[in-house]
């Protein structure tokens, strides 16, 4: 089963690559406190469909270069002013 991720898109500058920013809540296990966690994903996006802003869902996938382990499924949801 591959893992899946949902983020928002924070950099399409690159050729076919997009920087997915996937926020994560979880609980302290010993003081109870809701702790929000971030990391940056690098994404295959071959037809550069998702822009700046973009709520994205990305899949595992085999090593496609040094920093890409993920591929871009689906855009989800269009950031406001996008064309």
């Amino acid at each position: 089963m591959k893992k899946v991720k949902i983020g928002r898109v924070v950099s399409d500058r690159m050729a076919m690559t997009i920087v997915v920013r996937v926020e994560e809540s979880k609980m302290h296990r010993v003081y109870r406190k809701h702790i929000r966690q971030h990391g940056k994903f690098h994404a295959h996006d071959p037809k550069s469909e998702a822009a700046m802003g973009d709520l994205v869902r990305i899949e595992e996938c085999r090593p496609l270069s040094r920093m890409k382990r993920w591929r871009l499924v689906e855009v989800l949801e269009r950031a406001e002013g996008a064309t």
